[in-house]
């Protein structure tokens, strides 16, 4: 039988991460790496698999390498822990794995901020997380890694569920994260905005969120993520001069 083995990277994520772990259970395997969780991340975990690994943090793609090589099954199914697999899209997995048409699957997203489901602004794209594990990797950046795969790739059809940020005060404690680490990745490979590109490109962020792809019909939360995601670009090129 075809063994499917889910992937999960963990920092203080008792709020979230025993729904996801629920929703994983048709799994054959669940590997669990945590990076110094201190409100019991770990001990949760251990309620449903023995393989959970407290390590360091040494990036979010070098992190998903350490979980995919303790990871047993012929397939990889990579979340995080503010993520979910509805019922209908297990199904989905476990039919795709075993028809072994593809080497690896994207899956759409459903995206939820402050609780209410987010349907415009193009932040429910599809991201590659279902894999061959001999047929993939992750690339080794600080935040948001991809896989890198080496074969056809296939689509699901029913969407992960990301409750992305519950308050105003997570989603700017990330931005200051994500923007952080993504400049010092930008200064690496040589690519440093200046204040007037980086208020541009901003700009058209925004505008391209909001209104080219109807981030507006999603009210007051579509507005708040379209200028979350423009502060994101011009926050990102400001630090990169900062650290060069």
């Amino acid at each position: 039988m075809t063994k499917l083995s889910v992937i999960i990277v963990a920092h203080n994520e008792a709020r979230d991460i025993r729904r996801c772990l629920e929703s994983v259970r048709f799994a054959d395997e669940i590997v669990v790496f945590d990076s110094g969780s201190t409100d019991g991340t770990p001990a949760i975990c251990r309620e449903y698999t023995k393989m959970v690994f407290e390590t360091d943090w040494p990036g979010d793609g070098q992190q998903k390498n350490r979980a995919l090589q303790e990871a047993t099954g012929e397939w990889i199914l990579s979340l995080d822990a503010d993520e979910w697999i509805p019922d209908p899209l297990q199904k989905e997995i476990i039919s795709a794995i075993h028809a072994e048409k593809e080497a690896a699957y994207s899956i759409p997203f459903q995206m939820i901020c402050f609780g209410k489901i987010v349907r415009y602004g193009g932040w429910n794209s599809a991201h590659l997380r279902l894999f061959k594990k001999t047929l993939g990797k992750f690339n080794e950046v600080p935040v948001h890694t991809n896989v890198i795969i080496n074969g056809p790739v296939g689509k699901l059809s029913f969407p992960i569920q990301h409750a992305s940020y519950y308050d105003l005060n997570e989603m700017l404690e990330k931005l200051n994260l994500y923007t952080t680490e993504a400049a010092k990745l930008r200064v690496l490979e040589g690519r440093v905005e200046g204040f007037i590109t980086a208020l541009l490109h901003s700009c058209w962020t925004f505008f391209n969120t909001y209104i080219l792809k109807l981030g507006f019909l999603d009210g007051k939360v579509g507005l708040i993520l379209a200028l979350f995601r423009a502060e994101s670009c011009y926050y990102r090129a400001l630090k990169t001069n900062t650290l060069t």
